[in-house]
């Protein structure tokens, strides 16, 4: 069965929804921008049970065939669990923030719009199939995201500074990523003219994957910028300072979004383009890589450990979730690929329901620092409950779902590193340390006449209904992932065994003859 259309459509309906959502009144514009979202919802479950029942959803379409450059939509485990991903996050989050957009510079229909803009863009790059058109999506991001920070959050000033700060850093990897894109389209020349097709120029990231582009020291080059860029994106360390500075002056929506989905492109990019069109050069880094995602693990969970403030604790919490998924990149083996994108799934989920909650309590305390708090337990014992769920599914607790793909990630990476896994669970270990920390602080101890008066009442029915389908899918994902495995795996097994040329270490049994 072909379906080619379906793909286009699941990424163009936020994109006519936005266009709906900033033209008419707010209340319309949200209602519009709400049933924008549920619509794209509805189509990403059905593009997954066409994928699971092996239908051909992709779409190739001359664009610019004098570049080479193809409007060309490609859907496999990898896309899927992105899209999958994007199109359950952003109804939740608009549901969320459903009073926040009169409280910015603007009204609540452009806080809709702008939401479901990041939703197409971000869908766009992950089903791209051309480098070109990958690169003009992973750009466009930047805009509708900039005006979501500079236009919303608590300090206006701060949040100015943090959406400029983000604007610039998005923009250096996306110059960085620029030399990128020119110098693959110069390497798929030059391998189409060994291959006796001189003059011939593509940008499909299938055309290019079946090219011999490693080897020389461009290619070397072209490895450097596109990684530099998507570990920029990510973030890892040391290019990480953007993040917790935007989180923090976004709204927790906001956050949720930018953490969730946006910064997801920097560790698919790095399976697309650095794993399956440098596989060669990602061996050849993989030592300096492995390094920086350990940093990343650690530094990440330390910093978590001594912040005050509750949205830049989830920030630098993000930091150390995303080594471990570069870890599990670069280890090379099936089952840590798995774990990898697994894992992109679930930080989307925990980290989303994480914002979400501490910007509730933000609102009602009306302060984010974690001295401010204390015995909410007494008062609010359903968010009490929500956090500390998603605060466990943060640290990898056995029965949600980060427990899945951390496990598959450390034990993808043992047979060949065993020593950096076990650095790597040292992660695991502190982030126990800072969410269980935090969350005494929070709810625990005794309550305030203060914290009293300011807090009031538990959650809303509305508040509820954003975070509990995130709270169920870590739970549902946690016991029963097969149906999510079952999609990723057969990509990550592609990805590592055909494109890298990897093979899965063999288990090594001692005293076995």
């Amino acid at each position: 069965m072909t379906i080619p259309w379906l793909t286009s459509v699941l990424a163009l309906l936020p994109l006519v929804g936005a266009g709906l959502t900033a033209v008419l009144k707010p209340v319309s514009g949200r209602v519009i921008g709400l049933a924008a979202a549920l619509a794209t919802l509805a189509a990403g479950a059905v593009a997954a049970v066409f994928h699971w029942r092996g239908a051909d959803l992709d779409v190739h379409l001359d664009w610019l065939p004098a570049l080479g450059v193809s409007y060309d939509l490609h859907l496999d485990g990898l896309g899927l669990a992105m899209a999958a991903l994007t199109v359950f996050l952003v109804p939740l989050v608009l549901i969320a923030e459903w009073t926040v957009g009169g409280k910015g510079r603007w009204s609540s229909r452009s806080y809709a719009a702008l939401v479901l803009l990041v939703e197409a863009f971000s869908l766009f790059a992950f089903l791209a199939g051309d480098v070109v058109v990958f690169y003009v999506f992973f750009e466009a991001t930047l805009i509708p995201m900039y005006f979501l920070i500079a236009g919303w959050g608590a300090d206006p000033a701060a949040r100015t500074r943090a959406a400029v700060k983000f604007l610039l850093f998005g923009l250096a990897g996306g110059l960085i990523m620029l030399f990128g894109v020119i110098g693959t389209g110069a390497l798929g020349a030059d391998a189409l003219a060994a291959q006796g097709q001189p003059g011939s120029l593509t940008f499909s990231i299938a055309g290019l994957a079946g090219l011999d582009l490693g080897g020389s020291g461009l290619a070397k080059a072209v490895f450097i910028a596109f990684f530099a860029a998507f570990a920029l994106k990510a973030p890892m360390v040391p290019g990480h300072t953007w993040l917790p500075q935007a989180a923090a002056s976004s709204t927790p929506g906001g956050a949720a979004l930018m953490v969730g989905v946006l910064d997801k492109l920097g560790t698919f990019g790095m399976i697309r383009f650095c794993i399956e069109l440098f596989p060669g050069e990602s061996e050849w880094a993989t030592p300096v890589i492995v390094v920086l995602a350990l940093v990343s693990i650690l530094y990440g969970a330390f910093a978590a450990i001594g912040q005050k403030n509750l949205m830049r604790l989830v920030a630098f919490t993000s930091i150390s979730h995303f080594g471990f998924m570069v870890l599990g990149i670069f280890a090379l083996t099936t089952p840590a690929m798995t774990g990898s994108i697994f894992y992109m799934v679930n930080h989307g989920l925990s980290t989303g329901a994480l914002y979400l909650l501490v910007g509730y309590l933000i609102a009602r305390r009306g302060s984010a620092d974690i001295r401010d708090f204390g015995g909410l337990v007494k008062i609010a014992p359903v968010a009490a409950g929500f956090t500390l769920l998603a605060g466990l599914a943060g640290c990898a607790l056995p029965g949600t779902s980060s427990f899945v793909s951390e496990f598959l990630v450390m034990a993808g990476t043992w047979p060949r590193w065993p020593v950096v896994a076990g650095v790597a669970a040292l992660g695991t270990v502190f982030a126990a340390l800072y969410i269980l920390w935090a969350y005494q602080r929070l709810m625990t101890g005794p309550l305030s006449d203060e914290v009293r008066t300011a807090f009031g009442g538990d959650l809303t029915a509305r508040e509820r209904l954003a975070v509990v389908p995130l709270l169920v899918a870590i739970l549902g994902l946690g016991f029963f992932p097969q149906p999510a495995l079952h999609v990723i795996e057969p990509t990550s097994h592609v990805i590592v065994a055909e494109h890298a040329g990897a093979a899965d270490p063999e288990p090594v049994v001692k005293g076995a003859k």
